[in-house]
């Protein structure tokens, strides 16, 4: 059950994060998930760094998620996001 709901979880991050950021995304729900559950591990580890803790790699709450997931899909609009070539 714990899977399941760390997925919803993913989702929903990714979902919010795309919403607080404008611009165009063109993926789907499951980019979307894949979003939020990065976000996740980014949000976890930064709220490790910022209020001590361990580095290792764990989830986030919702909060984190999202922050962590806004981070994730600014570097990935930053990299070129949908890699298509431009002939």
């Amino acid at each position: 059950m714990g899977l399941i709901l760390f997925l919803i979880v993913g989702l929903i991050a990714g979902f919010i994060a795309r919403a607080l950021v404008p611009g165009p995304d063109p993926m789907g729900w499951l980019g979307t998930m894949i979003l939020g559950i990065i976000g996740s591990f980014v949000g976890g580890t930064l709220a490790a760094l910022l209020f001590g803790g361990s580095l290792d790699l764990n989830a986030s709450g919702l909060v984190g998620s999202v922050i962590g997931a806004i981070i994730v899909l600014l570097i990935w609009r930053a990299m070129g996001g949908s890699r298509t070539v431009a002939v």
